[in-house]
């Protein structure tokens, strides 16, 4: 399997996990996503812990046009540098349409394709034509066998180095679900898999213009995921997620976050062997 680099983190599956780790979308207030990427920071530098920052700067995805969305492209790419460069730490986010992945790709450490885009060929040409690492999700209600064609059309346009990520399978109305196998079936293609803990425990449509969640099960799904040898989790953290601009719900309470990582990292090393 195909190890994966993004900055100064390797990503793979004989390799210590990788916590990706910040805020589900840069909110008004510049100053939420320092505090989230300090927690990490200082996590990282006590623990050791391989760390990737995330924040999307638009978020085109949700139910209601009403619905907030981030602060844009331009504000958003100067916080994003700013994290990346105060902390010394890889940056992750996502793009939406083709014209936007030079200019994020100048920026940032890593592209994600969102699930609901994985199969759209010109989005995933524009991204892999960066040269950047892809974090690809699996679209709810793809077979984890078919992402390896979104995988073949990367390495086509160029891409040397795929992530895939899982979030989560929708049965209909109701609360995504993740299936351990499925995690298994990922990990065939041959590139480090990821699990999307926060995004897997959205109830899509629960409160009606806004996606529920269920953040409080944050642990147990994320170890699930760690059993399976995961490369990478991905958790979305915030102050206080009842507050929080998108998906608070199915964030974690960042004062959770080290309890957590400690967990999971003890874990990580008893599967993978590398601990004492």
């Amino acid at each position: 399997m195909r190890e994966v680099r993004v900055g100064s983190v390797v990503m793979g599956p004989a390799r210590p996990l990788v916590f990706i780790v910040g805020i589900n979308v840069l909110e008004p207030e510049p100053d939420l996503g320092l505090q989230v990427a300090q927690a990490a920071a200082d996590l990282r530098d006590d623990l050791g812990i391989p760390w990737i920052f995330k924040a999307s700067w638009d978020k085109a995805n949700r139910t209601s046009h009403r619905s907030y969305r981030g602060p844009g492209l331009r504000e958003g790419l100067r916080q994003l540098l700013e994290i990346r460069r105060r902390f010394d730490v890889p940056v992750l986010t996502d793009v939406h349409e083709p014209w936007q992945a030079e200019p994020v790709a100048e920026v940032v450490d890593m592209l994600q394709v969102p699930a609901f885009l994985v199969r759209q060929t010109d989005l995933l040409a524009a991204c892999s034509a960066t040269g950047r690492p892809l974090h690809l999700k699996r679209m709810t209600s793809l077979d984890p066998s078919q992402l390896g064609f979104a995988v073949e059309k990367c390495r086509a346009f160029g891409a040397k180095q795929v992530v895939l990520c899982e979030r989560g399978t929708s049965f209909g109305p109701g609360p995504l679900v993740v299936d351990p196998l499925g995690l298994v079936a990922l990990q065939a293609h041959g590139v480090p898999v990821s699990l999307d803990v926060t995004h897997a425990l959205q109830a899509p449509g629960g409160a009606r213009s806004q996606t529920e969640g269920r953040g409080h099960l944050t642990e147990p799904l994320a170890r699930a995921g760690v059993a399976q040898g995961l490369s990478a989790v991905f958790l979305e953290v915030h102050p206080e997620p009842t507050r929080a601009r998108c998906d608070g719900p199915s964030a974690t309470r960042l004062e959770a976050l080290p309890v957590l990582v400690r967990r999971l990292q003890a874990l990580d090393a008893l599967v993978k062997g590398w601990g004492p």
